[in-house]
C-alpha cells in the first residue's frame, strides 16, 4: 500500500523516485479511467495515485495534481467512515475502506472505498485533507495510465482454501520501486503467488514472476498463497520485497529477479506467528535503527528489527511458533484496520472501535 517515499526518506531503498513529470505522465491520456473496483492504492511521484483494480484485473496510474507541498500536523477524524457514508449520501454499513495511501508530498490521505455490497458496489476516491475536510475526488477528468494484467485469475474460481474468488486476488498491494510499479497477487498459472515488476511509464506487461516460500509454520513450501503486504527495502546495495503472508512468514525476494515468466524462490526469514493475517507493513527508521512495522488482523501491530536482516538464517524447516527476525508488540495499538507513513516521525491509521465507529489518526512512530 504508498511507501516508496518513506524508504527514500530514509535512504534505504536504491533507485527512488526519478525522473521529471514529463517523464511519468508520458503515456498518460486524459479522461475518465474505467475503474471497476478500488483495492490496493499506493502514491508514486509527482502525486500518481496507482490504484489496483482486481475486477479488469489491471493497475491504473492516475495524476492527482495533489502536488502542492504542505507541512504535516497532527490529525484525528472520528467517525470517518459515518463521515464518508454521509459524503456518498449512504449509510456507514454500505461502504468498504479498501485501502488507504499517503500523499508524500501533501500529507492528505487517500481511501479506496466501496459504495454497496457485493458485485455491484461502486468505486469511490475520497481524499481526507491535512485540515480534517472530506472530499471525493472526481475522475470525469483526469490524466491516466492503464497497464492490464495477463494471465490473470479467471472470475469465479476459488483460490486455495476456497477463499473467495481468486480475481479478487489478483491485486494485493502495490508499491512504486526505482521506475518500476511493483505488483503482488494471483495469477491462473499452477504457481499462482507472483510478483510482477512493471515498467513506468506503463509499457505491455509480460508474463509474471512466479514465486515459491517455504512456510515454518505449515511445514512445507508453497507457491499458491498470496503475499498480503509488501515494502522494498535494501540489503546491502540489493534493493528486495520484503512479503508478509498469512500465518505468517516475512520473505524476502531480491527485485532484480522479478523477470517476467521467471520462478523464484523467497528466502524466509521471519514466522511471526500463525492465525493471523497481515495488513500493512510500512518501514521507518528511529534513534538510528530501522524497523518494519506490521499491522496484522489478529496479533497486533508488530515492530520489527531489522538490524540481523542480512544475516539471518533462511528458515526451512517447521516452526512451533515464531522464528527469525524479532519482534515487539506495540502496546495500545488495537483495532488497526490500515497505516501508512505519514511523515518522518508519524504514521497514520485507520483503527476500528467496538462499535464499529472508524477514526483515521496520527500517531508518533513507536
Amino acid at each position: 500500500m504508498r511507501r516508496i517515499f518513506l524508504v527514500l526518506a530514509l535512504t534505504l531503498i536504491a533507485g527512488g523516485v526519478t525522473g521529471s513529470s514529463s517523464n511519468v505522465m508520458s503515456n498518460m491520456t486524459e479522461g475518465k479511467p474505467a475503474i471497476q473496483s478500488m483495492g490496493p492504492i499506493s502514491f508514486g511521484p509527482d502525486g500518481i495515485l496507482y490504484v489496483g483494480d482486481t475486477k479488469s484485473a489491471a493497475i491504473f496510474a492516475v495524476a492527482t495534481g495533489d502536488t502542492k507541498a504542505a507541512a504535516s500536523s497532527p490529525l484525528k477524524i472520528e467517525s470517518i467512515n459515518q463521515k464518508v457514508a454521509a459524503l456518498l449520501g449512504t449509510a456507514a454499513d454500505q461502504i468498504m475502506i479498501d485501502d488507504m495511501a499517503i500523499n508524500p508530498i501533501s500529507h492528505n490521505a487517500y481511501l479506496s472505498v466501496s459504495r454497496g455490497r457485493g458485485p455491484e458496489a461502486q468505486p469511490v476516491l475520497v481524499r481526507a485533507r491535512v485540515d480534517g475536510k472530506l472530499e471525493v475526488v472526481s475522475l470525469d477528468n483526469v490524466k491516466f495510465a492503464k497497464s492490464e494484467l495477463p494471465e490473470a485469475p479467471v472470475e469465479g474460481v476459488a483460490s486455495e482454501g476456497n477463499r473467495p474468488s481468486a480475481r479478487r486476488e489478483s491485486i494485493t498491494d502495490i508499491a512504486y520501486v526505482d521506475g518500476r510499479v511493483v505488483v503482488a497477487g494471483l495469477s491462473n498459472e499452477e504457481f499462482a503467488s507472483t510478483l510482477r515488476a512493471l515498467p513506468y511509464p506503463f509499457q505491455a506487461a509480460g508474463k509474471p514472476t512466479s514465486i515459491e516460500i517455504y512456510h515454518g509454520s505449515h511445514g512445507r513450501f508453497e507457491t499458491r498463497a498470496p503475499v498480503r503486504t509488501f515494502v522494498p527495502y535494501k540489503i546491502g546495495n540489493q534493493t528486495n520485497v520484503l512479503a508478509a503472508y498469512t500465518c505468517t512468514p516475512l520473505v524476502q525476494f531480491p527485485i532484480s529477479e522479478l523477470k517476467a515468466g521467471a520462478r523464484v524462490k523467497g528466502k524466509t526469514i521471519a514466522e511471526l506467528g500463525n492465525r493471523n493475517r497481515p495488513i500493512d507493513m510500512i518501514v521507518y527508521q528511529k534513534d538510528g535503527k530501522n524497523y518494519l512495522l506490521l499491522a496484522n488482523s489478529s496479533r497486533g501491530v508488530m515492530k520489527i528489527s531489522t538490524d540481523d536482516i542480512s544475516t539471518v538464517e533462511s528458515i526451512a524447516a517447521p516452526v512451533a511458533e515464531t522464528k527469525g527476525l524479532p519482534y515487539v508488540t506495540v502496546t495500545g495499538w488495537t483495532g488497526i484496520d490500515h497505516l501508512d507513513q505519514f511523515d518522518s516521525r508519524n504514521v497514520i491509521v485507520l483503527r476500528r472501535a467496538d462499535g464499529g465507529s472508524v477514526t483515521l489518526e496520527s500517531l508518533p512512530m513507536p
